[in-house]
Order: structure tokens, then sequence, then C-alpha cells
């Protein structure tokens, strides 16, 4: 009997890796929610997202939290509970506050640090609710989503990026061997767990699959431009015999809608790309970043018009959204 429910446990966490395509939350619910939450990852999950995704960085004390930036002065009210803790540059450092500092934080939705404008205004509103926001661990995230996955019956993966290890380790800190423990801890630790691992820097996922021996799904997440921050260079990536040779090491991509699909101009037609056709030749999966209905790629009329783009006329295995029940409802009709 024990054999029978491992095996189907093990069969049901397997379909809602590969269910096709993936609806994946990103930031969770981060269009109704402020980012990274867990709030928003406990509604992301409630509107039946398939993956969840975590942005990690460390504190001073080597714990991975969950935030998209390095930074914590455009999510929370660090530059007025810590004035004086700024770098020269005027930035606060998450690695520079231990993890019972950042915990007095409170987090807001995204705003921009030297105005204070929100960057999305129509969502959820700062300061006019007395619901107080908090930093989470990873630690603390993975219990949630395993928590809801077994009071809800539903499987919901989850999807880490690892952010700027290459800086980490200029500081001293190396966020991969911070991270991956907890992951195979909770469960995630090779390619039949529901978990997919990112980041934007190539030498860090060779690093992954090859040093540290990580055998669980990955993503090569490509960005807009030409060449990342560590010096990747996303455009020889995005050839035919640059995505051949990263399927060696590589899973699947993550690029930025454009790299997929632009509208030349108002009213025109989309214009697709080769790299999901050849990305999908090398046998990777294929998912964009970021379906925004508050903020739409140049020309593109509608976020119907880009479901239609992505999801069925280019084909892609799965996208990050920051509207769960948006997606989910266009592929449901």
């Amino acid at each position: 009997m024990k054999t029978v429910l491992v095996s189907l446990l093990l069969a049901a966490v397997s379909a809602a890796a590969d269910s096709k395509p993936l609806v994946i939350a990103h930031r969770g619910a981060s269009g109704y929610l402020p980012e990274h939450t867990l709030e928003a990852k406990a509604y992301a999950h409630a509107l039946g997202a398939h993956y969840i995704e975590q942005d990690l960085v460390l504190t001073k004390d080597n714990v991975p939290v969950v935030l998209h930036d390095i930074h914590l002065d455009t999510t929370t009210d660090v530059a007025r509970r810590f004035p004086g803790r700024a770098r020269v540059d005027g930035r606060f450092y998450a690695i520079d506050f231990t993890l019972a500092e950042v915990k007095q934080l409170i987090v807001s939705e995204r705003f921009n640090a030297k105005t204070g404008a929100p960057v999305y205004p129509e969502r959820y509103p700062s300061g006019a609710s007395p619901a107080e926001f908090r930093v989470s661990t990873l630690e603390e995230e993975l219990q949630l989503i395993a928590g809801l996955n077994r009071a809800t019956g539903r499987t919901a993966g989850i999807y880490p990026e690892l952010k700027q290890p290459k800086w980490h380790r200029a500081q001293g800190r190396d966020l991969a061997k911070a991270v991956l423990p907890i992951l195979a801890r909770h469960g995630y630790a090779t390619k039949a767990d529901a978990c997919f691992l990112q980041c934007f820097e190539l030498a860090e996922v060779r690093r992954l699959r090859t040093e540290l021996g990580w055998q669980g799904r990955l993503i090569m997440l490509i960005g807009g431009g030409a060449k990342g921050e560590d010096g990747t260079d996303f455009a020889a990536i995005c050839t035919p015999a640059g995505l051949q040779d990263l399927a060696k090491i590589a899973d699947g991509i993550g690029p930025a809608i454009g790299r997929v699909v632009t509208w030349p101009a108002a009213g025109a037609a989309p214009k697709f790309t080769d790299l999901v056709a050849h990305a999908q030749t090398a046998k990777l999966a294929v998912h964009p970043y970021t379906v925004r209905r508050d903020d739409l790629p140049r020309n593109c009329p509608s976020i119907d018009a880009l479901h239609a783009a992505l999801l069925r006329d280019a084909r892609v295995d799965g996208v990050f959204t920051d509207f769960t029940d948006v997606t989910l409802a266009w592929l449901k009709r």
C-alpha cells in the first residue's frame, strides 16, 4: 500500500509539473497584493496557479528571503525605519540587514524610491490599509505552500530565482549554497519534483548543474537586452547553436516577452521571432515573462491579444503572470 501511495503522489506531482501551458504566479498574486508577501502567495494558490515564484536574496546573517531586488527601498519602509543604513549610492541592501531587522519592515506595493510614487497606481493602495505585510523567508514560504497543497489537495509547484549570485559572491556570500539545502529539505531536488530553479546568469546556471550538482529542473532567464548585468551574452544564447548548447545543462528558458513577440505599431498584427521554435527544437521549455494587464507591451491592444499571441500563436509552454486568474480564464475560454 505504501508503495502504491508513493507512486500516486509522484505521478500527481509530475503531472502538475508537466501540464501545459503552465500559469506561473509572478511574485505571487502581485496584481492584487504587495509582491512576494505570504498573502500574495496564498492568494495565487487560491486562484489556481500551477507554479508560484520566489525571488531570493540573502540577509546579513545568510538567510534566504523572498525579495525581487537586492535592495529593500522600493517595496519596504526601510528608509524610514533605518535612515542611516544606506550605502554610499543611497540604496538600502538586504545583505546589510539581519533577518530580525528585515522582519521589522512593512512591505507595500512597489514604488519609486526617489519619488515615492507607486509603480502601478491602480494596484493595492499603500498606506491606506491597516494590514501590515512582511518580508518572508524561503523556509516560511515553502511551509505555506506545502500546507496549502495538503489542505486543498492541489499541488502548486515552486519557481525560485537566484537573484544576482555573482554580486552576492562579491559580497562574500554564496546564494546557491544557502538555497539548495533548503529546497532539498522540502522535497525539491529532482526533475520529478514540482520545482523550476531559475537564474539570469549563465555561469551560475552552469555551476548549479555541474559544480553544485543540482538535479532538478533548471531555467535560463533571458533579458531583453543584448547582455545581462553579469556579462551573460543573451544574444548568443538565443541563436540556434546557443540554445542547443544550453540544452546540455538547462531544461528551459524564461525570455522577456519582447524576444517572442512585438507589435510594430498601433493596430498592427503581432510580429513573432523564431526563438520559441528554435528553443523547442532543442527540447527547451519556453516560459516568457511578464503578463500584466496594466503594463502591456508597446502597441499591444489588450491582455487578450497578448494571451493569444503567446499561448495560441507562439505556443509557449507557460507564462509568468501578475494576474493568475485572468490568464487561467483566457485558457478556459
